[in-house]
Formats: structure tokens, sequence, C-alpha cells
């Protein structure tokens, strides 16, 4: 099996209101067939559905105002809209804010990034997005007629016994979330018993290594994983999140 990982070049500045679909459909149309799997950086996802925050019109409260002491930026507003967007904050030391997300994310400062973002704002996580996922294969496969078409929706997530970050699938439609290999045997036969690839999360870490983050290569398509690619949307990256009761680690 071979697999290709290309870059969609041209894409404009997303801005809100902007038909995504549309765009990465007539830049794109030269790597996209059926089986392709499309993965997307969340930030253009979350620019097209509007999901900016403009500092301006946040006022801190004094929580926020107290964990903004010992950030860089010492912003207390940006620390407010993490608040805002957390359901947990998991840990608050050196500046650093872990938190849960009201999807079930456990990352950095609640997916809330000024990176990329216009002045004196920031961008929020998609609302859902498996849904923004499943939207948007859709609209792609009316546009194009390369059904069937997979779609992972990427953000960079660190890992909590390893520096650096890597892209991870926060939405998926059209491809496993993760491939089960339980009850099937190793080389020298013995029977797998935990052996789950994060299917998703791969195709998202593959994206990664074409889409710099100061390039501006926000869409990336993959193929040769076209065994992989099925009809329905299935369950979406949200079924990658472990369940509290199974968190041996907070």
């Amino acid at each position: 099996m071979s697999l290709r990982v290309s870059a969609v070049d041209g894409l404009p500045e997303i801005a809100p209101g902007d038909d995504l679909a549309a765009l990465i459909a007539r830049c794109g149309e030269e790597l996209l067939a059926p089986g392709a799997v499309v993965a997307v950086a969340h930030k253009l996802v979350s620019k097209a559905e509007g999901r900016i925050v403009t500092l301006a019109d946040v006022t801190p409260s004094p929580l926020a105002t107290s964990l903004a002491e010992d950030r860089d930026d010492g912003d207390a507003r940006h620390v407010q809209v993490i608040i805002d967007e957390s359901e947990e904050i998991v840990r608050a030391d050196r500046g650093i804010l872990i938190c849960r997300t009201r999807h079930g994310f456990v990352c950095a400062n609640a997916g809330v990034d000024r990176s990329n973002a216009p002045d004196d704002a920031a961008i929020l996580l998609p609302v859902d997005p498996d849904a923004s996922a499943r939207a948007l294969r859709a609209e792609l496969e009316r546009l194009t007629s390369h059904a069937p078409l997979a779609v992972v929706v990427t953000d960079s997530f660190g890992r909590a016994w390893r520096r650096g970050q890597v892209d991870t699938a926060i939405g998926a439609a059209g491809i496993p979330e993760a491939v089960d290999h339980a009850g099937r045997s190793d080389r020298a036969g013995r029977p797998l018993v935990a052996t789950l690839p994060a299917l998703a999360d791969e195709i998202a870490a593959a994206a990664g290594l074409v889409r710099g983050k100061a390039s501006g290569d926000g869409v990336v398509v993959l193929t040769g994983l076209e065994h992989h690619v099925t009809a329905d949307d299935g369950p979406g990256a949200a079924a990658l999140i472990r369940p509290t009761g199974e968190d041996l680690f907070r």
C-alpha cells in the first residue's frame, strides 16, 4: 500500500460565512477522488463557522485576572475566554492551563488560540467538530461527485509525557475513528488483546507533516486509504475520548 499526502494550495484567508467546502473543492480539484481523506485544520472550520471572539468584548473575572498573572501575555481577557470554553480546569501551573472542554477534550487553553487569528481576537474550537466534519463531507461529495470521501478535522495537542505537539483528530466523518485488532493474532500466532490504533489521529498526524503552522496550508488530501473510507459517517472522533471512569491519570 502507498500513501500520498498533499497540501491543497491556493486557499484564501477564511472569513466567517465563507463556503469552505466550495473553496476546498475548487482548490483541491486535482487531488480529490473517491476514497480520498480530506484533513482540515480546525481553524479554517472555526473561522468559517464564526467561532471568533473579539477580546475587546470580554470582561475578565477575578479568577481570570489571577490566572493571567503567571502567563507570558498577561491578558486576562484571553484567560476568560479559556474559562468560558472549559468544563473543568484540570491543572493550572506556571501559566499553563490544562482544561477539559465541553466536548471532552483535555488540552491546553481549551483549544482557544490567538495564532493566525484576527487582531485582538481568539479562535475557538467548533461547537461540534464531528457535525462540522459530516457537513463538510456531505457538501464535498455533492460538489465533486467523488463519493465516498472522508473528512478529518484536526488540532494540535500536546502529550502528557512527551514534549511537542502532534496534530490530532477532533472531528471525523467517513473514516473509522480506530481499528480494533483485538481477537486477531500477531505474526507469532499470539492473540492481540489491546491493540487499537487510533486511525483518525494517525491521519491527522500524517497531515501535519505537510502542513506547517506558519505556511497557511490548512487542508491536506490523503490518498491510499480507500480501504478505510466508509459510505456512512461513522461514530466520529468523539468516540476516541476516554470516559472519565476509565481515566487512570486524573
